[in-house]
């Protein structure tokens, strides 16, 4: 398992959410459902920020009998945030207040590592040069007028090595990545 792995979920036209859709936009379907199960059953630590974690600290207040926000509220996570204060309400939370960046270098030595929603954590994450992995699953929507959360808005350039596909329940793509930070387009001497 990569050290530091960005996960996303998308629509084919880049959105982490959309007004009005339902969670997963309504496609989730029993084999990529059983594949998150399995996927989050492996220990890691999971990073987020502020917003993030505020999201899904409530629905897991709203849903304590889910078995996935069970999940959830197990696992350890992180949390970078300078507005949060301690002590945190979600059970197994830690509050970093101090630079993301810095803070997971370190925690890097410490285990694997993954990132939950953060758009910009994961930006900030990737630019620095610490993301090993990058997964996302495509959901066959595009959400032109009503999506939220463009995800790749102000990301930096990158080159991307396909190591892993899967297709789920006929119509949700997922693509892995090794990334690579580019300096500019190839070529340009950059």
């Amino acid at each position: 398992m990569p050290n530091l792995m960005v996960d996303f979920i998308i629509t084919l036209d880049g959105y982490g959410g959309a007004d009005g859709w339902p969670g997963f936009w309504g496609m989730e379907g029993p084999e990529y459902l059983a594949w998150i199960g399995q996927d989050s059953a492996e220990d890691y630590t999971t990073l987020m920020g502020a917003t993030t974690y505020r999201l899904m600290s409530g629905f897991a207040a709203d849903m304590p009998d889910d078995a996935g926000m069970a999940g959830l509220t197990a696992m350890r996570k992180v949390v970078f945030s300078s507005t949060l204060k301690e002590p945190l309400e979600w059970d197994n939370s830690t509050l970093v207040a101090t630079d993301a960046v810095a803070a997971v270098r370190e925690l890097k030595a410490h285990g694997p590592l993954r990132t939950l929603g953060s758009v910009s954590l994961c930006r900030s994450l990737l630019a620095a040069g610490l993301v090993d992995r990058f997964r996302v699953v495509i959901f066959p929507v595009i959400t032109g007028v009503t999506g939220n959360d463009r995800i790749f808005d102000a990301y930096p350039d990158v080159k991307l090595e396909l190591v892993d596909s899967r297709l789920f329940d006929g119509r949700l793509q997922m693509l892995d990545y090794v990334p690579t930070v580019l300096d500019g387009p190839p070529g340009s001497g950059g």
